[in-house]
Order: C-alpha cells, then sequence, then structure tokens
C-alpha cells in the first residue's frame, strides 16, 4: 500500500491535470480570439487594396493639376507623375476670381451653417432627452415625420421664394438648418448622460442652459465632432441647392466644380463679362484639388473624437 510522504503533495493524474488547465483557461467570444495567419494576411491584403484605391485616383488628380497641358495631352488625359511639375493651372484659376469668390463663399456658408446648425440641434436635442418636457413627444414624432416623408424639390422652392431667401446665401443654410438624423444621434447622446450629475447639479442650482454648457457638453466632445463634422462635410459638398437658389456670381465652390469638370466650360467673369477659358484638364483637376483639400486638412484635428464618437453610438446602439 503506498502512503503519501509528508510534505509531499499527492500526484495527479492525468485527467486532473487537464481538467485543471480547462478550467484555468479563459473563455472568450469567438471575435476576440487571436485570428489565425491566414486570416491576418487576408485582412492586410485587402486593406491594401483599399488604401490603393483611394490613394491611386487623388495621385492621379494632384499630379494632373501640376503636370504642363502638352504632357496631359501626350499620356492620354492622365498624369501619375509629371516630369516637370507646374502650378500653372492653379494660378489660372486663382487670378480669375471666380474660383477664389467661390472659395470664400462655400467657406462661409460652411463655417456659419456648422455652428448654427449645431446650435439649434443641441439645443433641441437637449430639449427632447429630458424627461417631462411639455409637448417633447409631439414634437419628436412630428420631426420623425418630416425625416420619413421630406419635402420634395418644388415645395422646398416655394417655401424659399415665399420667404425672400432668393438668391441670398440663407437659402443654403435655413432650409437645411437641422439635420434629424444628428438629431436623433445627439439626444440618444444626452440620454446616456447619468441622471445622477443632472441631480447634483440641480442640487447646487443649476439652471438647464447652466447644465447644458457646464456638464452635457464638455461630456459630449466625441459625439458633437462626429455631428459637427457631419454638417460641415454637407454645406461644404452642397451644390444642388446652389443651383436653384442663386445666381451664377453667387455661387459656391462645388456649383464652379461641376460646370468646370462636368460642363467641360469655363465661366463667363460677372465684373468684367469676359468669358474664362475653356476647362482643360489640368484645370479641372486643380479646381478639383482645391475642392477637396480643406475637409483633409480639416478631418485629422477631429479624428480622435470622430472614432470615439462612433464607437460610442455603436456600442449604445
Amino acid at each position: 500500500m503506498l502512503t503519501a510522504r509528508p510534505g509531499v503533495p499527492p500526484a495527479r493524474s492525468a485527467g486532473e491535470k487537464r481538467g485543471r488547465r480547462m478550467s484555468t483557461r479563459v473563455v472568450r467570444p469567438g471575435w476576440m480570439e487571436k485570428p489565425k495567419p491566414l486570416t491576418q494576411a487576408a485582412k492586410a491584403l485587402a486593406l491594401v487594396v483599399v488604401v490603393l484605391l483611394v490613394c491611386v485616383p487623388f495621385l492621379v488628380i494632384v499630379s494632373t493639376s501640376l503636370a504642363s497641358q502638352r504632357e496631359v495631352v501626350d499620356n492620354g488625359g492622365w498624369v501619375l507623375w509629371p516630369q516637370d511639375p507646374t502650378l500653372q493651372a492653379y494660378r489660372d484659376i486663382l487670378e480669375g476670381g471666380i474660383v477664389t469668390h467661390a472659395l470664400g463663399v462655400s467657406a462661409g456658408v460652411t463655417v456659419v451653417g456648422t455652428l448654427l446648425s449645431l446650435a439649434c440641434t443641441v439645443a433641441l436635442a437637449y430639449a427632447l432627452a429630458r424627461p417631462g418636457v411639455f409637448g417633447g413627444k409631439p414634437v419628436l414624432l412630428l420631426i420623425l415625420f418630416t425625416f420619413l416623408f421630406p419635402p420634395g424639390m418644388i415645395p422646398n422652392f416655394l417655401l424659399v421664394k415665399e420667404l425672400g431667401l432668393l438668391d441670398s446665401y440663407a437659402s443654403l443654410i435655413l432650409p437645411v438648418l437641422i439635420n434629424v438624423f444628428n438629431l436623433v444621434v445627439l439626444r440618444a447622446f444626452f440620454q446616456g448622460v447619468p441622471e445622477d450629475l443632472f441631480e447634483a447639479a440641480r442640487l447646487d442650482g443649476a439652471g438647464d442652459l447652466r447644465v447644458l454648457l457646464t456638464i452635457v457638453l464638455p461630456l459630449s466632445k466625441a459625439a458633437l465632432a462626429v455631428v459637427g463634422l457631419f454638417y460641415a462635410v454637407a454645406y461644404w459638398n452642397a451644390w444642388f441647392y446652389a443651383s436653384l437658389y442663386l445666381e451664377s456670381d453667387h455661387w459656391p465652390l462645388q456649383q464652379v466644380l461641376r460646370t468646370y469638370v462636368i460642363a467641360g466650360t469655363g465661366l463667363t467673369d460677372t465684373t468684367t463679362g469676359e468669358a474664362t477659358v475653356n476647362a482643360p484638364q489640368t484645370i479641372q483637376m486643380a479646381v478639383l484639388v482645391i475642392a477637396t483639400v480643406p475637409i483633409l486638412l480639416v478631418y485629422p484635428f477631429l479624428q480622435k473624437y470622430f472614432t470615439k464618437g462612433v464607437l460610442t453610438g455603436a456600442i449604445k446602439s
């Protein structure tokens, strides 16, 4: 008969050891497991393909805008890498005054429209997020009704005309001042703020405006960055309403870009009455670069908040 020695733990069988290892192993969901090498290689390949699909066309656009007209013609209309880079196309479009004025119009409409839209959306979303607000549910249902059944082009035009907004920059801002999707996103985010913070603020004698400015907005930087970026991109890229409500001398940059690139013709300078040069390939690509770069320069500063806001919204949903 075998007896255990004093101070020596009893031997464990192979089954007991295997069961102990299995019991101490951390069980994680399948999507948290480390992917296999083949899966990692497939993801890397897909990422490289996506990056090439995005970067190569942009590189071609920038290179074509920097190439000479002869080099563009010799290469069939597109240049991947210019042999003799020149800024003549940019000088031509900026000296004409049309693109410069349109750039100022787009920048002004984007900045003013984004600030006004953020202020109105935040105020309405905060009011609809607080419980017990008088008429909150009917107003929310009315807003959602406009999201499901938006008005058409003719009612919008008649409304702008009756309000006397034709040929004014307000026609590009007021009809689209509040976006329903952005309003719903901010309302859901405000509803996720802990109620204890509101109760503590009210005990200190803070009103709704002070609670909004000192508690809610500092906690909502990520959501505000996402909504603000959505508004800014929408105002910057807007061209359809400009073609309906504004005369050509008040057009924003995107409408001028459409005329240069799609129509393939130049514009008439309203100050001199002379027609600008027809839009060759280099002019078209230069206007396209000018219209794209401002948003690309803004995004890196908002990337941290943008990513956090998108992830927060995905987790809460």
